[in-house]
């Protein structure tokens, strides 16, 4: 849950009911206060193993900080890990879900652990047509993209600006693109465009409230398809179930729920 410190206390809870604006970041609001850009966050924990975490923030925007999930994945790092005595609840898909919007498409399929897959496909000489699947069963989060960073293209810079978007985004925190190169390189990877996708879209999916238990597959969707599919889920209960059986555990990390130990305020001003 995130808490404005700034609005005495008040806490926005990170699940699909609060879902707001979804267009290049993924935000929640609730009885009007929101809190924006929060995938990145929501990707690291997951990534980290992290169920339960108060993330208290003195704006609305949580930091871009480098556009990636990393700086938060070295945060938790840092501060470590608790125990619970509960045992972790997965969310196991046990038939197909999909969302299809014309040639762009997002499911989720029955399987034995958490594996996400994505393709993009951008008229571009540095990503054109790119694929990457992980597994995050066997710890290549933090390996493999955490470190992935957001991007954009200079061009529509100055419309997404007048549209009251992407009011944090700078060279030192965004892969900037021309038409046919970078502006600010090198990359972290060959294909760290669509890892950052996969990045945004593990933070999405948080906000089913629970680790899933399922194979991941998008092509060429986004925020909206994410949060979109999120939704589909959790209004048909014949699709997924709940578990702590010990076989799921044993597949998915062999770890009960964690929470943060503390947590560094997040989002303060210089």
């Amino acid at each position: 849950m995130f808490r404005r410190v700034d609005l005495d206390g008040f806490t926005v809870e990170a699940v699909s009911r609060n879902v707001a604006k979804v267009s290049y970041a993924t935000s929640l609001m609730k009885k009007g206060v929101l809190i924006s850009t929060t995938e990145h966050l929501l990707s690291a924990f997951i990534g980290c193993g992290v169920d339960n975490a108060i993330v208290e923030l003195d704006n609305l925007e949580l930091p871009l900080l480098d556009g990636s999930a990393l700086p938060f994945v070295q945060m938790i790092q840092q501060v470590g890990l608790r125990r619970q005595r509960r045992k972790r609840v997965y969310l196991r898909v046990v038939r197909p879900i999909e969302v299809r919007e014309g040639d762009k498409f997002i499911g989720i399929y029955p399987d034995d652990h958490y594996s996400v897959s994505y393709r993009i496909d951008f008229q571009h000489p540095l990503i054109g047509n790119s694929e990457f699947e992980v597994d995050l069963s066997d710890g290549a989060y933090a390996r493999d993209v955490a470190a992935a960073r957001t991007f954009g293209f200079l061009e529509q810079e100055k419309a997404l600006r007048n549209m009251g978007l992407i009011r944090g985004a700078n060279m030192d925190n965004c892969v900037v693109l021309t038409a046919k190169g970078i502006v600010n390189g090198p990359l972290r990877f060959p294909d760290e465009f669509v890892r950052h996708k996969v990045l945004d879209l593990i933070g999405d999916l948080a906000l089913l409230g629970h680790r899933i238990i399922g194979r991941v597959i998008a092509n060429r969707a986004g925020h909206a398809m994410h949060t979109a599919l999120v939704s589909k889920i959790l209004k048909n209960p014949s699709l997924w179930e709940e578990t702590t059986l010990e076989a799921a555990e044993a597949v998915v990390e062999h770890s009960p729920a964690r929470e943060m130990i503390v947590s560094p305020r997040i989002g303060e001003h210089a």
